[in-house]
């Protein structure tokens, strides 16, 4: 088998830099013969074995095309970005590696990149120096991490062991969100045992953001959950007056920043994050505006020991390191190495590479919001970062028209609820979107929904 790995790796790097290389003019959502197609890799177990090239060459001619072509320059749904060559560079080599980034002994390279990566994400977005981390699959268990800090460290302070006794019978936290909540934080509260329901909701405004004024009374069982980027509009919550009502009452807050966090690193948007900074925990996704594969998130925690609690374990067989394990910081034991990519990507961006990619996306969803504004169609958001709401009429319309996106294939927006109406979701997030894309793709979506709307005046 040895002999052939070679020649079967640089025929994967042929069929993917092709793929890749032809993904601008690919069909973004991949046609319904291409989806039927997939059932041919199926069918019962093989008997035998296969040569490997062959099993490389049917996944290449039938999944190819079956993919949503998110990698290209002109995918614009949920917030997904496309990997940058390095991050997929590393990517491939860290498969290579085969490592477990459990433990230090394990992989110590994984365990060191993980270190400098989070030092480095700490900084650029302007967090607590020291703050600690666990890199996880997304901002659902980012969330999760946080979430579950935030009760080990209050009901520990309340004098309840919540890791050794349970939630039952334990003091009752007080969990407070805005109306706009994701509901990747309200996942991550059910998994925890502290229910979607048992929150209080807090009135927002018209762009998502919590109304301050009506946060409730606060105390030492609370935990208060902020976002930084509304996944529709993506306005950011006031996070300044909140988190000092908070600090004044002992609560806890954690801040959902998935992709809004990242506008940190850009002087003209960081004033959005004002006192982000200051809460308990974040929930970071790379895979999102980092632009490195999946799956990808950081769950960071001012004080490394309140995650420590929450997520450390131990076994006589695991030998345990001076410094950080990976583990301990982490719900899954075996995992691999995401922090490669991070690492990759930041290492070839730069401070400066990644400000570029912030601001050039957020003026490419402005340059969105102009041309369907001047075809007429109604623009639903304050454009103040990289999401576009749009109506095209009756909510009808709006639906037919994000379908005929959809099949059309120039480009792929999703659609969402924003208000009880039916709108066009825009999320501009990939590091290989030029300018020429989103008039590319905005003269497709303008000449569909006249087709569906009639001419707009």
């Amino acid at each position: 088998m040895h002999d052939v790995l070679p020649a079967l790796l640089a025929e994967t790097a042929e069929r993917a830099s092709r793929y890749l290389a032809e993904s601008a003019d690919r069909h973004v959502a991949p046609k319904p013969a291409d989806v039927a197609a997939l059932a041919r890799l199926g069918g019962p177990v093989p008997q035998s074995p296969t040569n490997p090239a062959q099993t490389l060459a049917l996944l290449d001619a039938i999944g190819s095309p079956g993919t949503v072509v998110s990698a290209g320059p002109r995918f614009f749904g949920f917030v997904v970005g496309g990997s940058l060559p390095a991050a997929l560079a590393a990517n491939w080599l860290a498969g290579a590696w085969d490592q477990n980034a459990a433990l230090q002994i394990s992989s110590p390279v994984s365990a060191k990149l993980e270190d400098i990566a989070l030092e480095w994400v700490v900084e650029l977005l302007g967090l607590p120096p020291g703050s600690g981390g666990g890199f996880v699959t997304g901002t659902t268990m980012a969330n999760l991490c946080g979430l579950a800090a935030a009760r080990t460290t209050l009901l520990s302070r309340a004098g309840w062991n919540v890791e050794n006794d349970g939630v039952f019978g334990a003091p009752n936290l007080h969990v407070i969100v805005g109306d706009e909540v994701h509901v990747s934080l309200l996942k991550a509260l059910a998994i925890l045992g502290l229910g979607r329901a048992r929150v209080t909701r807090v009135t927002t405004d018209n762009q998502g953001r919590i109304r301050p004024e009506l946060v409730p009374e606060l105390d030492a069982l609370t935990i208060v959950c902020l976002q930084a980027g509304n996944v529709n509009t993506g306005a950011f919550d006031p996070c300044e007056a909140i988190i000092a009502k908070a600090r004044a009452a002992g609560a806890w807050v954690h801040v959902d920043g998935a992709f809004g966090i990242w506008a940190a690193v850009s002087p003209a948007f960081a004033p959005h994050l004002s006192g982000a900074q200051q809460a308990d925990s974040w929930a970071i996704d790379c895979h999102k505006w980092l632009n490195v594969p999946y799956d990808s998130g950081l769950c960071v925690v001012r004080d490394p020991a309140h995650l420590h609690a929450a997520m450390s374990g131990s076994a006589a067989y695991l030998m345990v390191a001076d410094g950080r394990d990976p583990w301990h910081f982490t719900p899954e034991c075996s995992r691999r190495s995401r922090g490669v990519e991070i690492w990759a990507a930041i290492h070839s961006l730069g401070r400066a590479g990644l400000r570029d990619l912030i601001e050039r996306n957020c003026r490419q969803a402005r340059l969105f919001a102009d041309r369907l504004a001047n075809a007429g169609f109604a623009i639903l958001n304050e454009v103040v970062l990289n999401q576009v709401l749009v109506s095209f009429g009756t909510d009808e319309q709006t639906r037919q028209a994000i379908a005929a996106v959809q099949a059309d294939g120039t480009c792929w927006c999703g659609g969402s609820q924003w208000h009880g109406q039916a709108v066009m979701r825009i999320s501009v997030s990939s590091w290989a979107t030029t300018d020429a894309d989103v008039e590319l793709s905005a003269a497709a979506i303008i000449r569909i929904a006249i087709q569906i709307t009639g001419p707009v005046r």
